[in-house]
């Protein structure tokens, strides 16, 4: 999965190494405790080398569990998760859903009905544990706040935050159709078409329902027309963009940068310059 995914060329990897690419198979599951595992590993090892881990990315839930950590949520069970998709299959995400809002009503809140991943997890939390998404995550919480107040930090890092974004936003929505335009040009579809091929994948999988992934393969099983997938693909780019706006917006000690901006660089210096000092 190299262009939906907009993963860096061959020739930067090689001017530019990067870590957890080409990690998994997109028929693996990867969640965002996996992540903050593998993160910290690789931060680890960076840092044994005396140079300074930096994060490149936009995947804030990912981002915020590394920071932060994550509750202690049970693992994830193959057994009651086939279970749950048998019973989408058979009533619908609906019904799921309709279920959830009993038993978390909070979760039901912030998780839509046509967000297969989300409701399953939460589901699948409450039938193994017993206990809802939202109690476990009150209880992380309350543990985070002791922590902090103990004097304990939860990565052993001085954080600084930037987000580079255009402040224009008729120039980001211009950006996103022009970016997913390039990855039809660069063999999009083909790449999907290989992804198909293979025979153990599906539009279930969460490798398959990211943005762009999903609206190629309804146009390969002929629920879209080409024009219908591209411009379904462009809409649910830019609504993940929006997404993560409202994220970024609410970390207060974020430093923003207007990707227009030509002096971004030594903006962004200065600021870390400013990080190094006060640590």
């Amino acid at each position: 999965m190299d262009i939906g995914t907009a993963k860096p060329s061959k020739e930067l990897l090689a001017e530019f190494p990067h870590r957890l690419i080409d990690i998994l198979d997109p028929a693996d599951s990867y969640s965002a405790a996996d992540f903050r595992r593998d993160a910290l590993q690789a931060m680890a090892e960076i840092t044994a080398r005396g140079k300074i881990p930096l994060l490149v990315g936009g995947t804030m839930l990912y981002y915020k569990a590394l920071l932060e950590g994550l509750a202690d949520m049970p693992a994830a069970d193959p057994q009651v998760r086939a279970q749950i998709e048998e019973e989408a299959a058979r009533l619908g995400w609906q019904a799921l859903h309709d279920q959830l809002a009993v038993i978390d009503p909070q979760s039901a809140a912030r998780i839509h009905p046509n967000d297969p991943q989300r409701l399953s997890r939460a589901l699948e939390v409450y039938r193994v544990s017993g206990q809802s998404m939202t109690e476990l995550r009150l209880r992380q919480s309350a543990q985070s706040t002791e922590a902090a107040a103990s004097g304990l930090q939860q990565l052993p890092y001085t954080v600084a935050n930037l987000a580079i974004a255009p402040a224009n936003r008729q120039v980001l929505h211009e950006r996103i159709k022009q970016r997913f335009t390039n990855m039809l040009e660069q063999g999009f579809i083909d790449e999907v078409v290989a992804l198909r091929d293979r025979g153990d994948l599906h539009s279930g999988m969460p490798s398959i329902r990211a943005v762009g992934y999903r609206q190629v393969w309804d146009y390969l099983d002929g629920k879209l027309t080409q024009a219908e997938m591209q411009e379904r693909g462009i809409i649910a780019t830019r609504q993940l963009a929006k997404r993560q706006f409202t994220w970024l917006r609410s970390w207060a000690d974020l430093h923003w940068l207007d990707s227009l901006d030509c002096d971004n660089l030594p903006r962004a210096l200065k600021y870390l310059g400013t990080i190094s000092i006060l640590s």
